[in-house]
């Protein structure tokens, strides 16, 4: 079983993670982490705070000289807001986000932003100060799933699972389907206002040029008007084995975790799997996927078959009855527009609940749907590690590999 937990503030000292059940002789580097990380932070519409942080995990425990040991794994992000300061006066973080009582007046955030947890958290947890509940609430801490994401994604590796992601709406702009994507190019220098040599395709890490455009220009018309917008995207794993998950349980198929984790991500609304929504409007002989024969069957370098059971479409999504299906899983979130806007709507004073003209801002987004794209990443990276150690188990990593070789080898036809 693989399992983490994550504390932090947006503005603490830091956010902590460990990560459990990764089994031991497997190849972990901090290098490595700090890449998925550095993706995470890029992306046409993000605000000020990605300028200030280089977002690095360190990892505190559970590696020794490259490997991972068996035991839980601890990870530190260090928030270099907490002491650089904010704003033009440059006041840091430090004492406002102290953890001992502090002497230094600070200004308690009563006008509640519509959209956000403030409402909700400062009636459960009995507030008078909505930044204890907006500090927890905030999409930083998705640095830290991206983290454990990436621990997860390096086993994974092991396996032959990819993973990417991208954008196929921002704005009400929708890219055109396309059949193969040149991940490479989503990886490429983004373009932004300061950079416009850049790439614009990476900058809204979607890879139809011209709609890439188009959402470019849709976020620059939410900033002008003080606003934000939000989108689409959608995330492929390829290479994962038929069977993982189960369908004797709700709770234990894969959808449902799938599901539930990508629904735990700030701002999202909906998610959907293959073909999704639209199978609503056609009739199942269109849309159910049929199995090809075996002399269709694709064969793996090592004689095998690349996908034992492979179908002709992939309307699934890669997943029937709660398991996978042996095709690439296909999942689509769909992210409201952020609740931050620099031209706060109105809404009603906590202490007082009479009307205020402007929700509270502070830094923020125009649009976070590319790195929202890598957290999807990272969480459906999470859910397919874990299911692939219930299925193949292994208390290190070749243990796991001879596993998941022998189930590969009898996955195929019963005769």
């Amino acid at each position: 079983m693989l399992r983490f937990l994550t504390a932090g503030e947006s503005h603490g000292k830091s956010l902590t993670i460990i990560v459990e059940g990764v089994p031991a002789n497997l190849p972990l580097t901090e290098e490595y982490i700090g890449r998925q990380l550095a993706r995470r932070q890029v992306g046409y519409g993000r605000g000020g705070r990605m300028q200030i942080e280089t977002d690095y995990a360190e990892i505190l425990s559970g590696v020794r000289h490259g490997l991972t040991l068996g035991s839980p794994i601890g990870l530190l992000i260090e928030n270099r807001d907490f002491v650089t300061g904010r704003g033009p006066d440059d006041v840091p973080w430090t004492e406002e986000m102290s953890i001992a009582p502090s002497d230094v007046p600070f200004e308690p955030i009563t006008s509640l932003r519509p959209g956000h947890a403030d409402t909700p958290g400062i009636a459960k947890y009995m507030q008078a100060d909505a930044r204890n509940i907006l500090e927890r609430s905030s999409a930083r801490e998705t640095a830290a799933r991206v983290a454990t994401g990436a621990v997860a994604r390096r086993f994974l590796e092991e396996f032959r699972v990819e993973i990417h992601g991208h954008v196929v709406c921002i704005g009400g702009v929708h890219a055109r389907p396309s059949e193969s994507i040149d991940w490479s190019l989503l990886e490429e220098t983004p373009y932004h206002r300061e950079n416009p040599h850049g790439s614009k395709v990476a900058a809204v890490r979607c890879a139809d040029p011209v709609a890439a455009e188009q959402m470019i220009a849709a976020i620059d018309a939410a900033r002008e008007a003080g606003d934000s917008v939000g989108g689409i995207v959608e995330v492929v794993a390829t290479g994962a084995p038929i069977g993982l998950g189960s369908h004797v349980q709700w709770d234990r198929k894969l959808t449902t975790r799938l599901a539930a984790a990508v629904m735990g991500i700030n701002a999202v609304k909906g998610v959907e799997f293959g073909a999704g929504f639209s199978q609503s409007d056609l009739r199942g002989s269109q849309v159910h996927d049929v199995v090809k024969p075996v002399g269709e069957w694709e064969r793996a370098p090592d004689g095998g078959w690349v996908r034992p059971w492979s179908r002709r479409t992939n309307n699934s999504g890669g997943l029937e009855g709660g398991m996978t299906t042996g095709e690439p899983v296909v999942v689509r979130a769909i992210l409201k527009p952020i609740a931050t806007l620099m031209k706060g709507l109105e809404t009603v004073d906590l202490t007082t609940g009479e009307f205020v003209e402007r929700a509270h801002f502070e830094r923020s987004d125009i649009c976070v749907v590319p790195a929202a794209a890598v957290v999807v990443e990272a969480v459906v990276a999470l859910v397919l590690a874990d299911a692939m150690l219930e299925k193949f188990g292994g208390d290190h990593i070749e243990e796991t590999r001879r596993n998941w070789r022998a189930y590969m080898a009898s996955a195929g036809p019963r005769g």
